[in-house]
This record gives structure tokens, C-alpha cells and sequence, in this order.
């Protein structure tokens, strides 16, 4: 099994896929610009998610991953320390089956690597804490938008100076 994923690798391998019952097993800890985005985009069937072991994320690596998986109901480990710009932006967005998303826990964020995040996840019931103490540039852009079912976001920040931050869960 590969532990470093090549720039660009795996981009949209499945999208479309709509038979696609089980993700497939990505044990890779090393990732480079854009490697997983959309790779299972509009995977109607799906209805977990891969662990994802890697620790440092890079730019667009996670983008549109999930993207249209509207059975999606279970997401499995995501072992980021690291984030990068748009590392997970649109990530779950349209997972309309969606109804708990993973623990967010990282405190240093990048510009985007949140938005739209779980945009139009119509079953979210819960949103995960929101723990940084200082926001970067549309760090949170449109995260929640679209997440009818969901009342209560809980962001810790104290910083507020960056752009966008106020638009995290702007209504569509």
C-alpha cells in the first residue's frame, strides 16, 4: 500500500460512481496538492467513509471528496493535524444523509480549509466545536450553509479580524 499519494493522484477516480457500495481503503499519510479531490464525488451508494490516516494535509487534497454522497451517514477517522488551504472545502457538502459530522479539533487553521465544508448536509443535527482562537481568510466560508436541521454552531475564536469569517453559516 502507497503511504505517499502524488499530486493530483486519484482526482475524480470514482466520481459518478454510483454502485460504489464501500469506499476504497486509502492508507496514505503523505499527500500532495489536489491528490483525493472529488475522488468519490456523487458516489450515491456510499455510505461510510475511508479512515484517512494522514497527519499534514495539503492544498485541495480532500476537496469535493464526498461531494453529492447523499447516503452518506458515517464518517470514519480523519487524523489531520495539519491543515492547508482548501484541504477539506466542500468535503461533505450535499451529504444529505449526513446527520454527524467529525470532531474538527484543530486549532491553526488555513485560508478556506473549511469552506463549504458541510454545505446543504439537510440532516446535520449537530455542528462540530469550532476551536481555533484566531480565524484566517474565509477559513469558515459558508461551512453550515444550507444545514437546515442544525440550530447551534459553537466557534471559539477571539480573533476575529479575517475576511468572511461571519458567513459560516449563511443561509443559501
Amino acid at each position: 500500500s502507497a503511504t505517499t499519494v502524488g499530486e493530483s493522484s486519484y482526482e475524480y477516480m470514482f466520481a459518478g460512481c454510483t454502485g460504489l457500495p464501500t469506499p476504497p481503503v486509502l492508507p496514505a499519510t503523505t499527500l500532495y496538492d489536489c491528490c483525493y479531490r472529488g475522488m468519490v464525488q456523487d458516489c450515491t451508494s456510499l455510505t461510510t467513509t475511508p479512515a484517512l490516516p494522514a497527519s499534514t494535509l495539503s492544498n485541495s487534497c480532500y476537496h469535493n471528496m464526498f461531494y453529492g454522497c447523499e447516503s452518506l451517514t458515517t464518517v470514519q477517522t480523519m487524523s489531520a493535524t495539519t491543515l492547508a488551504t482548501q484541504c477539506y472545502a466542500g468535503m461533505f457538502e450535499e451529504c444529505a444523509s449526513l446527520t454527524t459530522p467529525p470532531a474538527l479539533p484543530i486549532t491553526t487553521l488555513a485560508s478556506n480549509c473549511y469552506a463549504e465544508m458541510f454545505a446543504n448536509c439537510t440532516s446535520l443535527t449537530t455542528a462540530p466545536e469550532l476551536p481555533a482562537n484566531t480565524l484566517v481568510s474565509y477559513c469558515y466560508y459558508n461551512m453550515f450553509c444550507g444545514c437546515s436541521s442544525l440550530n447551534y454552531i459553537k466557534c471559539l475564536a477571539t480573533d476575529k479580524s479575517a475576511s468572511h469569517y461571519d458567513q459560516i453559516g449563511r443561509a443559501s
